[in-house]
């Protein structure tokens, strides 16, 4: 008669090596996958990078019309700043006490602009800076109310600004 296979702890375990004996390793693979097997799609051939190198990118060349609008922007910020600058010394910016010089010899148009009163330049000194426009002879009799020793009236209008300024000679 012949003894039957003595009965492990977990009866419902089936093929399992008995009690005492070393198991075998599972038939997985290590962590990462399956290893991809040659003739596989998507495979490299044997001795080949795991990726296809990258071409080199072609040499970028500006086009023309990025040049154009580059030097047009570059043009039209070169010239704000040259508007802020230049406007900057305007009379539209005197104050009572500045000194000014006039640039243009035009007796209907002259252009005044503020310097500082230690400058060689300085010809005039504000007496009085009055908002509105006014004709010659109301600047005249705004100014004789302003300021009692005036000698010009320079009236300004036209950018949104419309003013006065009473002058009077600048004493070195």
């Amino acid at each position: 008669m012949t003894t039957p296979p003595p009965q492990s702890p977990n009866p419902y375990a089936q093929d399992q090596p008995p009690h005492g004996q070393p198991q075998a390793q599972a038939p997985y693979p290590p962590q990462g996958g399956y290893p991809q097997q040659p003739g596989q799609p998507g495979f490299p051939p044997q001795g080949a990078a795991p990726y296809a190198p990258v071409p080199p990118q072609p040499k970028r060349r500006f086009s023309p019309k990025l040049i154009r609008l580059a030097i047009i922007i570059v043009i039209g910020i070169g010239a704000a700043i040259y508007g802020v600058i230049s406007s900057q010394n305007d009379a539209d910016t005197a104050k009572v006490g500045d000194c000014m010089h006039r640039g243009s010899s035009s007796d209907t148009n002259p252009d005044l602009e503020v310097v500082k009163c230690s400058d060689s330049k300085a010809q005039y000194t504000v007496l009085a800076k009055i908002s509105g426009k006014y004709s010659e002879t109301e600047a005249n009799d705004k100014c004789s109310a302003a300021a009692k020793d005036f000698q010009y009236s320079y009236t300004e209008s036209g950018d949104g600004s419309d003013f006065l300024l009473c002058l009077k000679d600048y004493k070195k």
